[in-house]
């Protein structure tokens, strides 16, 4: 019995503190996850990630709370060397989801884009219309929903549209050589700025660069608020606006002009050939 109560009272303080880590990760984690879940809400994550993301904290400072309290009793090396073999075991065979997991988490706290957002993942460009774990959702100008894996979505650039202050609209555009050069870039500006949604600051140009071959080209180049203006629907109005511009003007846009020889005269002089 003497013996006994040594033993116990020898093994006391190590009960004592195994019971103190215990209830400090138990709390810990519980504190931990309940900020991460507040701040995913603050970054208006999805609840089922935020949810899944504040438990995974939770358990994996519950579970290096509970390895840290049998450490109290005897070595846990040999256990944590099988918990490892058996880790890399099952991280190498999914490596290909946890890549996709982890680039997930990513997107979710570092946010380069949001659900709605107009973006260009990928070479994909669309709406984002849901971010998960594994893959995130984008529904093309199309209709297509593409499912693209968050871990791709992450190596390669990603492009958000919607954060963008405005977009710049280029039309090449080519008159006749006896056309006034000046009168038309000043018709061509009119219209431009008759476009909803056009920006005065960089100011819309008809910038000519080059003497073809059968017309003098130039870019018209102009800024439209993305916001209220589709980009899409921009550009169709001022090439509808300019070609109206130049009929009016009774001025017609130049093209290549192949002559053709008279195929009756070119058939008849094969036969005097022969």
């Amino acid at each position: 019995m003497p013996q006994q109560l040594s033993a116990l009272t020898k093994a006391l303080p190590n009960v004592l503190t195994a019971l103190l880590i215990l209830a400090g990760s138990y709390y810990a984690g519980i504190w931990l996850s309940r900020i991460l879940n507040r701040v995913l809400q603050k970054q208006n994550a999805e609840p089922g990630i935020s949810h899944l993301l504040s438990q995974i904290l939770k358990w994996t400072i519950l579970s290096l709370g509970f390895i840290t309290a049998l450490q109290r009793f005897f070595d846990v090396t040999a256990f944590l060397t099988g918990l490892g073999i058996i880790g890399f075991t099952i991280g190498f065979a999914l490596q290909n989801i946890m890549q996709n997991f982890v680039s997930g988490v990513i997107l979710l706290v570092q946010r380069p884009f949001k659900v709605n957002d107009e973006v260009n993942l990928s070479g994909h460009e669309g709406t984002v219309k849901k971010i998960g774990l594994r893959t995130t959702e984008i529904r093309l100008r199309n209709g297509l929903l593409v499912f693209l894996p968050n871990a791709d979505v992450l190596a390669q650039p990603i492009i958000n549209l919607s954060r963008a202050n405005g977009f710049r609209v280029e039309l090449p555009v080519s008159i006749p050589y006896e056309a006034d050069a000046e009168k038309v870039r000043a018709v061509i500006l009119n219209q431009i700025q008759s476009i909803p949604g056009v920006l005065e600051i960089p100011a819309p140009q008809a910038l000519f660069h080059t003497f073809g071959n059968f017309s003098i080209d130039l870019t018209v180049q102009f800024w439209i608020n993305n916001t209220t203006t589709d980009y899409h629907a921009a550009k169709d109005m001022a090439l509808t606006k300019i070609k109206r511009a130049f009929e009016d003007m009774g001025m017609e846009v130049p093209y290549p002009v192949q002559i053709m020889k008279n195929p009756a005269k070119k058939l008849a002089k094969r036969k005097t050939t022969k």
